[in-house]
């Protein structure tokens, strides 16, 4: 007889916040024999591809496209436009902010970290202030997460703009929009933003594998100015390819790029409005239950404030060890995958195992959703955790008001 749970057989669900789920559609489009690279049908979907990441960036910019992570995106955009010896300012949300920081430090830049915590967006006045005290220009960067997936604050990256203009600083505008992009509403040229970073792997809808970089004639200036940037990092042969090679600097991530192409018709059949509007709805739902759970009992949304909670990730306080127990819970009992309180507590510190998050970005839709919560609930009732009751119908209820 099978000892595996009777709930947990079929399909298992990915809930984390990145790798999101993945469409049987782009899985489809990948499963195919590996293509010529040096011609044919590879070559023309690209060049289609290139406009419309851009469309959903929206930006007139350019985009270099790199085989890589989101730390390799971090890593281009760094490349390209701070020297050795540079400033750059950062203010941090989360681990993801500081990740960046760290990256630009071990690349020979002087860091400033205006670090605001783990459950509150930028204060914008403090970041007035280090731009002021800056009266010499040697900031070159401000390097902004969107969205940090470790806390799922979401800063007002247009107010930062107004900040830099306000206060004259010619600094560059650089943007981490890995978990919101596709999901959180970005608005790259009328938000100011000068560089802006991204992976596949969220509301791209493709498995981890790409990275790009999206920048404007400013930063392109800014490059033109540097004495040096790496052949491999070097965005301006990637977005000006003279030969198809040269987007990749070497052969291409072939089966990737059918995904992508695959992924974008999806968004854009869509609209990236009703895209925006999908995911506010669904993160409103996982809101409205979670608030109930909350109701009569230790659970607790990391962010108050739901004007600073990004609609891709929710991360949740349980206290310690509830955390890690609901995950291993559901996860042993059901195949539903809840993401790590990944940069909540210190390494070794056991507060960790009171941290969860959820992801809800990508190709996600009302009855999965419906199911995460479910499957929560009923690892909240199995393991007797203390929890108010009603959070599926507060689900339902918005859902059901579209």
């Amino acid at each position: 007889m099978s000892t595996f749970p009777v709930a947990g057989h079929g399909r298992a669900y990915l809930a984390i916040p990145g790798p999101s789920v993945i469409p049987e559609a782009v899985l489809q489009a990948m499963h195919r024999p590996a293509p010529n690279i040096y011609g044919g049908q590879l070559i023309d979907m690209t060049a289609s591809i290139v406009p419309d990441l851009l469309r959903v960036a929206r930006t007139n910019g350019k985009v270099a496209m790199y085989i890589g992570n989101g730390h390799a995106a971090w890593e281009a955009a760094l490349a390209n436009v701070i020297a050795p010896g540079d400033r750059v300012l950062v203010p941090a949300t989360g681990r993801f902010a500081h990740g960046w920081a760290d990256m630009a430090e071990g690349q020979g830049a002087e860091v400033d970290i205006i670090d605001f915590g783990k459950r509150a967006p930028m204060d914008m006045e403090r970041i007035a202030e280090a731009l002021r005290a800056d009266a010499n220009h040697r900031i070159k960067a401000v390097l902004a997460v969107h969205v940090d997936t470790s806390t799922s604050v979401r800063s007002d990256i247009s107010a930062l703009r107004a900040v830099l203009d306000a206060e004259g600083h010619p600094a560059l505008l650089m943007a981490d929009c890995i978990a919101s992009l596709g999901c959180d509403v970005f608005e790259m040229d009328a938000w100011g933003v000068d560089v802006m970073v991204t992976g596949c792997q969220k509301g791209l809808m493709v498995p981890p594998g790409m990275a790009f970089v999206f920048f404007n004639d400013k930063a392109a200036e800014a490059r033109a100015a540097m004495p040096r940037v790496s052949r491999y990092w070097d965005w301006t042969p990637r977005a000006n390819p003279e030969e198809f090679y040269m987007y990749w600097n070497g052969t291409a991530p072939t089966h990737h790029l059918y995904g992508l192409r695959t992924a974008l018709d999806m968004l854009h059949a869509e609209g990236i409005e009703a895209v925006w509007r999908r995911h506010a709805m669904l993160a409103q739902a996982v809101w409205a239950a979670c608030d109930e759970w909350g109701s009569d009992g230790p659970l607790e949304l990391n962010v108050a404030d739901p004007a600073h909670r990004s609609v891709a990730v929710t991360s949740l306080r349980l206290g310690a060890p509830n955390g890690t127990a609901l995950r291993d819970w559901v996860e042993q009992h059901l195949g539903l995958t809840l993401g790590v309180g990944l940069g909540m507590a210190p390494p070794g510190d056991p507060s960790w195992h009171g941290f969860f998050r959820l992801g809800h970005m990508g190709h996600v839709n009302g009855h999965m959703i419906m199911g995460l919560l479910g499957g929560i609930e009923a690892g909240l009732c199995a393991l007797d955790i203390p929890h108010g009751r009603g959070a599926l119908d507060a689900a339902a209820a918005v859902i059901a008001k579209g």
